[in-house]
């Protein structure tokens, strides 16, 4: 069966070119010449001996020895007649007489945790798919000025059956995904779904990299998952983790003895912080794994993007580390240049290979061009998460409203560079967990107050410019801190004043896909006019979102205290009658009701440099969102 491997496959493997390298190595089932079984290949170049165990031969290290291939590294066996579902594992007797039993990288199935053993299992043709309306619409939409809301989910704890089970694929893709379309999101994040031996890491230390994880379901379930989403136009971002790997006995560390796929240096390979190992960018075969990854998930799962966690870490060689803890590159610097190629062809890769599809980087630095394609000097991703305005909105937020007055900067400051990358404004799972509180819990107050402020900052964030993320659980107030092991407090729901957030939530999407001027121009200064920000002492602030061709405008008011503003003037660019199409305040929102009577006309007095303006009543802690009519 040395056939299955040619000389072509191994030279593109040794090249680290090979993009389809997860149908050449791991297990596969093989029919050839009336012979059927599963061909093995593994990749341990140092090993001295290397065999295949499982519970076709009583996991006996002697019954079934590999053969290695040339100075390929790679070894290989094939065992006629084993069929899909067989457990297996490799016996890898490393080159310091390291004895080790591994996983399969390139599995596909894993035994569901604690269990750890591979599975043999072909994902190709497993399932037939019905989504080509979607991927045919995707190839040909521009992302950037389409409008994205971002559902981010952990799984397996969004919700639960009632003796604490977890929903499986098919029941989270009825469940879920009805959930998020009837509340307008267009897009549901998944934090990461590879396999993954702790609970407790999310999914962030991640050993088996294309495997959806057991814990529910089967592969072809996950993928009806998807096609459940793409035939309800829910597009599926995927959390993918090519930043660093856990010490797993059974995963990647020293897989053949040696530092195989990380640094044997701890100073280049080792997150001491998280108690991880970073990828050997610079070896061919390790780049060869990840980029073949990335596009394993858009290929075989209809993936639509990917969110790359923790790009932070690795554009720099001393990200969290102190003196004499990493080492410089070549010209002295700290920044991995290895890190930052394999970026770029990732981005180059998936762009080109699957148009329409989206990666979505986890930056927290100013590194530059992190959006901007690769042929003018930037990283190629197509979005990046802003920190930034995350960080300084919540600050602001959580300040008592009588001190607002003093931090107008924080919640003005994002717009000083908005437009230098293509930005996703996200309220994620970072931000709810470790003792940091719900959203709910950082905001100042009594429960009305804590409610209509969170009605504020979710109306601030649709209104700024960039892309839409919301982590579970924020879209009817969950009140306390993210548990990762229970389901969210869907008894909230009870409640009157947390199903107006969540009404709130599902009338801010649905306006949101509905008005062009709030998703056209995300990027540009073309898109956003301030109206005024000056105004501290009441902490009011407005702003105008225009749609591309600025025929259409939309006018933002925001008041950040409880104190309610009657006759409050503010400057518009037109005459007319501007509807008051979103009122946080309203009953149907939980709030006080006050308002503007459904809309007024602007008057010919001039004010915040506008020819025009409104004498607005200002409910507490609110957003007004207006239109101006034609008639």
């Amino acid at each position: 069966m040395k056939s299955f491997l040619t000389d072509f496959d191994l030279y593109l493997i040794g090249e680290g070119n090979h993009l389809q390298i997860y149908k050449k190595l791991g297990a596969h089932l093989i029919e050839e010449h009336d012979k059927k079984g599963v061909h093995f290949a593994l990749w341990a170049p140092n090993a001295k001996y290397v065999s295949l165990i499982g519970d076709f031969n009583g996991w006996d290290p002697m019954k079934n020895p590999m053969e290695k291939l040339g100075n390929s590294g790679i070894w290989t066996t094939f065992l006629e007649g084993l069929k899909e579902g067989a457990l297996y594992k490799f016996y890898v007797h490393g080159w310091n007489d390291l004895i080790q039993i591994k996983a399969d990288p390139f599995s596909f199935l894993f035994e569901v945790r604690p269990k750890s053993a591979s599975i043999v299992y072909n994902p190709f043709n497993k399932y037939q798919w019905n989504d080509s309306e979607w991927i045919n619409n995707r190839k040909n939409k521009d992302l950037l000025k389409s409008p994205i809301s971002i559902y981010e989910v952990h799984l397996g704890s969004w919700r639960r059956k009632s003796n604490g089970d977890f929903l499986n694929y098919r029941e989270l893709a009825h469940e879920l995904i009805t959930y998020v379309k009837d509340l307008g999101f267009t897009h549901i994040e998944l934090l990461p779904i590879t396999e993954h031996p702790l609970d407790e890491s999310w999914g962030y230390q991640c050993v088996g990299y294309y495997a959806p994880t057991s814990r529910f379901g089967l592969p072809e379930d996950f993928m009806y998952f998807i096609d459940f989403a793409h035939q309800n136009d829910i597009g599926v971002i995927m959390d993918w983790v090519p930043s660093h790997f856990p010490k797993d006995g059974h995963g990647l560390i020293r897989f053949d003895g040696t530092a195989l796929y990380e640094h044997e240096d701890p100073r280049k390979g080792e997150h001491k912080d998280w108690g991880t190992l970073i990828f050997n960018y610079s070896r061919n075969e390790v780049r060869n794994f990840l980029i073949a990854n990335a596009l394993f998930w858009l290929d075989v799962y209809h993936i639509d993007g990917l969110r790359v966690d923790a790009v932070a870490s690795m554009l720099y060689l001393d990200y969290s580390k102190g003196p004499g803890e990493w080492i410089p590159n070549i010209y002295g610097g700290n920044e991995n240049l290895e890190a930052i190629d394999f970026l770029k062809k990732m981005n180059e890769l998936t762009h080109g290979l699957y148009p329409g599809t989206i990666t979505i980087a986890e930056e927290s630095t100013a590194w530059p061009m992190v959006t901007r394609p690769t042929y003018i000097g930037g990283l190629g991703f197509t979005m990046k998460w802003n920190m930034g305005w995350m960080h300084d909105t919540l600050f602001y937020f959580s300040r008592d409203p009588i001190f607002r007055k003093y931090h107008t900067n924080s919640i003005t400051f994002s717009l000083m560079y908005a437009f230098s990358e293509n930005f996703v404004l996200p309220l994620s799972h970072d931000e709810v967990v470790y003792g940091k509180g719900s959203l709910y819990q950082k905001m100042p107050g009594d429960k009305w107050q804590k409610l209509a402020n969170l009605k504020a900052l979710y109306g601030y964030m649709y209104g700024h410019p960039g892309k839409k993320l919301l982590f579970m659980g924020a879209e009817f107030g969950q009140e306390s801190e993210w548990n990762w092991n229970w389901q969210l407090e869907w008894n909230l729901l009870n409640d009157e004043s947390h199903r107006g957030i969540m009404k709130f939530i599902k009338d801010l999407n649905h306006l949101y896909k509905r008005e062009r001027a709030l998703y056209e121009v995300d990027f540009h200064w073309e898109g956003f006019q301030w109206i005024d920000f000056s105004d501290h002492d009441h902490s009011v602030i407005s702003f105008i979102r225009r749609s591309e061709d600025k025929k259409e405008f939309l006018l933002f008011v925001f008041n950040f205290t409880p104190v309610p503003r009657f006759n409050y003037r503010i400057g518009v660019p037109e005459g007319g009658f501007y509807r008051e199409i979103l009122n946080s305040d309203s009953f149907e929102y939980g709030g006080s009701n006050l308002g503007n009577l459904g809309g007024l006309r602007a008057e010919k007095i001039p004010f915040h440099s506008q020819p025009y303006s409104l004498n607005l009543t200002l409910p507490p802690l609110s957003v007004l969102i207006l239109k101006k009519e034609d008639h």
